[in-house]
């Protein structure tokens, strides 16, 4: 049967050893009582046999059984015995079976027939179990013989009344109680005991916290990004998580298998030997470069084993160039240095042709280009992460031949609370870039994407929007998905990242998509 939840450890234990206690007392004494009931029933009829066996030895008697008037010797003799032995009557037949004592005088006379006296009539001596009107006995038969042995002349019956079981429990009931009473006392003080041992064992927690508690570490230990392995003293491997298995390149059983079959070339038994720790150690695994850290595993200042946890190192780098924007910021970086290239050239060239005055006009076009841009984003927009980006990505536009327009009205002159400028960037940066590599390959009126940063009432409002391919509804469910990209691999970062910040601040994100069409996000940032 199954205990209720909200039962403690200990309360169970104290319930099943108390159970327990009194069910092997409760047997014990039905045993026990069983068997004093046979003993004791042996001991009766051995008394009676006795009896029996000596008055069959009396001579009076011998000699007064079968004949006229035997019974006025017999009937004294019988009931003295009686009397002096505490039997319950004592009978004396004759080969006739008629009675020549009974401790009723009616019955005198009369036949005996119980339907068990016939083998005592062929010489044999023996212990009968019967049912009377005053309950059971036992009796005992006992040939009368004379002529030494040689002629039988009678029946003596000695019969004794046995105590039923429930009188014998009546008796012995102090006993019994006393016995159960000190065994439940004793098993509740051992189950208290035995279930405090077992709690500061499993630090004060229930077994339903302690499976919930493992279950949660599972889930997290299951969840971690990076490869863990641990190991016993024995170099066993014990814990191995998801990640670890497809570094490793291992999916099937390895818990129990030596930590040198699963990894060659592992350092963990020696750290697991050593108690010296390991931090930021290059190691090649399955053909994969990996950081490791290496941790010996301390029990009661007792090194059990060991653990590492490491990460796939070409993964961290596309990742931290991905997130901090490295990447992009060289290619700004290039793509200015190539745009700058390309007028030199065109001045070079107009020079070389002695066309001064188309050089002055193209000098003076392009440098009122830049500088009205340039003026433009310095005077509305005061956070300066935020204006070079938008700088970086007008050059990149113009040499992907993409209409960047960035709206007059935006203005930006502080930041939502709980945002930084970095964090505006991944934002912003990630939107601009997404909405040109969707007309990117288009036709040129289609190369057209609008950006808006405006301070509203309700906080600052981001607005991107391209001419380009738009979205299926299954890709925009999954945009923000980790790791999920249409444009190749070691991608799908920067969104995930810039919707964590929004919803950091409460932020809105709002996508309007038609495929073929465009896409248009707005953001809403609070105050």
């Amino acid at each position: 049967m199954r205990l209720k939840k909200d039962l403690s450890i200990q309360t169970q234990i104290i319930l099943l050893a108390s159970g327990l206690v009194f069910m092997a007392i409760l047997i014990g004494g039905v045993f026990l009582v069983e068997n004093f009931s046979a003993q004791l029933e042996k001991e009766i009829g051995s008394k009676a046999l006795s009896i029996a066996r000596t008055l069959a030895q009396l001579e009076e008697i011998q000699q007064a059984v079968g004949k006229p008037g035997g019974t006025e010797i017999i009937q004294p003799i019988a009931e003295k015995t009686r009397l002096a032995t505490n039997v319950e009557y004592i009978v004396v037949l004759d080969m006739h079976k008629i009675r020549y004592s009974h401790p009723l005088q009616n019955r005198i006379g009369t036949e005996f027939n119980s339907g068990d006296e016939d083998p005592a009539f062929a010489e044999h001596e023996y212990i009968s179990r019967a049912e009377g009107v005053l309950g059971p006995s036992v009796r005992a038969f006992v040939p009368i013989m004379t002529d030494e042995g040689t002629k039988q002349v009678g029946v003596v019956v000695v019969g004794v009344l046995t105590p039923t079981i429930s009188k014998l429990v009546h008796a012995m009931r102090f006993q019994l109680y006393f016995s159960l009473l000190a065994g439940l006392v004793v098993g509740i003080m051992g189950s208290i005991a035995l279930a405090r041992n077992i709690k500061r064992v499993m630090f004060n927690m229930e077994p339903g916290e302690i499976a919930r508690l493992l279950e949660e570490r599972v889930a997290v230990f299951q969840s971690i990004g990076e490869g863990i392995i641990a190991i016993d003293r024995e170099n066993r491997v014990t814990i191995i998580n998801d990640e670890a298995r497809r570094i490793v390149g291992i999916y099937g059983q390895v818990i129990e298998s030596d930590i040198r079959d699963v990894i060659p070339n592992t350092r963990l038994p020696e750290v697991s030997q050593s108690g010296v720790e390991e931090y930021q150690q290059e190691m090649v695994i399955n053909s994969i470069n990996i950081l490791a850290n290496r941790i010996p595993i301390r029990v009661k200042d007792t090194i059990v084993g060991a653990v590492a946890t490491f990460q796939d190192k070409t993964e961290v780098r596309e990742m931290a160039e991905e997130l901090t924007g490295v990447k992009k910021f060289i290619e700004a970086l290039r793509v200015q240095n190539h745009e700058h290239l390309n007028k030199l050239h065109t001045i070079a060239g107009l020079i070389q042709l002695k066309k001064y005055d188309k050089v002055l006009d193209y000098i003076y076009s392009i440098t009122e280009e830049q500088q009205e841009v340039i003026g433009f984003i310095t005077q509305n927009i005061k956070e300066y992460s935020i204006a070079g980006l938008l700088l970086g990505k007008y050059s990149h536009a113009k040499e992907l031949k993409v209409d960047l327009v960035v709206d007059k009205e935006s203005k930006l002159t502080k930041l939502p609370s709980g945002l930084d400028g970095g964090a505006l960037v991944v934002i912003v940066g990630n939107l601009i870039e997404n909405a040109m590599e969707a007309v990117r390959g288009l036709s040129d009126k289609r190369r057209y994407v609008y950006c808006s940063i405006k301070e509203r009432d309700a906080g600052l409002e981001l607005v991107v929007k391209d001419c380009g391919t738009g979205m299926k509804p299954a890709v925009k469910e999954k945009i923000f998905f980790k790791g999920f990209s249409t444009k190749g691999t070691a991608r799908g970062y920067g969104l995930v990242l810039a919707k964590q910040y929004i919803d950091a601040v409460d932020g809105s994100i709002k996508i309007n998509t038609e495929v073929n069409i465009g896409t248009q996000v707005t953001i809403l940032l609070p105050w």
